[in-house]
């Protein structure tokens, strides 16, 4: 995964290079939106982690100009704690998550990764697992060929869960996934969710199961075969 990031703070900028690189991520980095032209134009980025009060051009600009010629780069603003109106017009631009300065590096780390797993997840028509189908342009599910009703949590943390099948999804995981901006979903919330999801999934093979401790996992179970008729015996004696 390549990262560009925009940040004229050197020593953030420093920071972040340094915490992205070890995370495993390939990452550019400049100090100005003017310093960006060129490698967005020639280079893939899976995303663009781009702060609003840049000297020169401000993010907000650069993004406009981003969106405007379709460049579709999922973008994460880093703004300052008080502009609430540089956030809603970051959004009403095209920015796909934002995050507060100052911030836990825990933490944009988890809405990155939260941001990827939803850019490769909308370039999917749809997700199949069994006989669940969801519907990334609807944002609607199927169960044995039957709308299945979804509340939107149920739809991300099920969306997360038949990405992920047959790995394990830790809990933390989903928290950092479901929850939105700077309310964070409980563990309890979590827990509630899979409950009700397994309730609805009841009539398939899909098993959503619960290691303890750890996290969920979503299977497809094998059918069950039906026992062979005991063959009969004769005497021919």
């Amino acid at each position: 995964m390549r990262i560009l990031l925009i940040e004229d703070d050197p020593n953030l900028r420093a920071s972040l290079v340094e915490a992205l690189c070890r995370e495993g991520y390939t990452v550019d980095a400049v100090a100005q939106a003017e310093q960006a032209g060129l490698p967005l134009r020639d280079v893939h980025y899976d995303a663009l982690l781009l702060d609003i009060g840049l000297p020169g051009m401000s993010g907000l600009s650069l993004l406009g100009q981003l969106r405007a010629r379709a460049c579709a780069v999922p973008v994460l603003l880093i703004t300052a704690r008080d502009d609430w109106e540089d956030k809603v017009r970051g959004l009403d631009l095209g920015a796909d998550d934002y995050l507060a300065k100052p911030f836990m590096l825990p933490e944009l780390l988890a809405r990155l990764r939260a941001l990827l797993r939803r850019a490769s997840a909308n370039k999917l028509a749809c997700v199949q697992l069994g006989a669940l189908t969801l519907d990334m342009a609807e944002r609607s599910a199927s169960l044995n060929q039957q709308p299945l009703p979804l509340t939107r949590k149920e739809w991300a943390l099920l969306l997360e869960l038949a990405l992920q099948s047959p790995r394990l999804v830790p809990k933390r995981k989903l928290i950092d996934s479901l929850g939105h901006w700077d309310r964070e979903l409980s563990a309890n919330a979590v827990e509630l969710h899979v409950s009700r999801l397994r309730l609805k999934l009841a009539a398939s093979r899909l098993k959503l199961e619960t290691v303890r401790g750890l996290g969920y996992r979503l299977l497809e179970q094998a059918p069950v075969r039906p026992e062979a008729p005991a063959s009969s015996s004769h005497d021919w004696r």
